[in-house]
């Protein structure tokens, strides 16, 4: 399976965004952030994602018996390459994006029932914005946006630090 079906699922989309940001979690620690998600469903699509090679093992332990896997990405983020974009058909892109829309409305719905929320204080937001630039400003643009984000994906979560889901669109008008 490409990693365009293995993304192109919600639920393993989700269990991909859930482990950004070097996260490493067990099922239990996935069951707790998607609670929505039936366990034989998150446990079937777990697996996929470990057997398609986006996810891995980072550690192991013996629980009742039984053995407790946590587990990481495989890469810091990951993304239909550009081959496999090339591929896909207009009714694939389609869904690849409608996928992607649905996780956003999902990750807003979440925030949004939450007990402490505050769009301000949280810095929560969502904009648009037309930019003209020419194909060289555009790469230029592009390359400054991937430098000030890359600088920061290096984080690692400490007492002060919230993480913050960042999502892009971008498309000609």
């Amino acid at each position: 399976m490409t990693t365009a079906e293995l993304l192109l699922h919600p639920i393993r989309l989700r269990i991909v965004q859930a482990l950004l940001g070097e996260r490493m979690l067990t099922t239990a620690d996935l069951r707790a952030e998607l609670p929505d998600v039936p366990p034989a469903t998150l446990y079937r699509q777990v697996a996929a994602l470990v057997e398609g090679e986006l996810l891995e093992v980072a550690a192991e332990r013996k629980v009742r018996g039984t053995f407790e896997r946590t587990y990481r990405l495989r890469t810091a983020s990951p993304h239909v390459s550009a081959d496999e974009a090339a591929g896909m058909s207009t009714e694939e892109h389609r869904q690849a994006f409608m996928t992607f829309v649905a996780s956003l409305l999902a990750d807003f719905d979440r925030y949004l029932t939450r007990d402490d929320v505050d769009l301000g204080r949280d810095g929560v937001g969502y904009r648009k914005a037309a930019l003209y630039l020419s194909d060289e400003e555009f790469q230029d643009f592009l390359r400054d946006l991937r430098a000030v984000i890359t600088s920061r994906l290096a984080n690692q979560p400490a007492p002060g630090r919230t993480r913050r889901l960042l999502s892009t669109i971008v498309m000609p008008d």
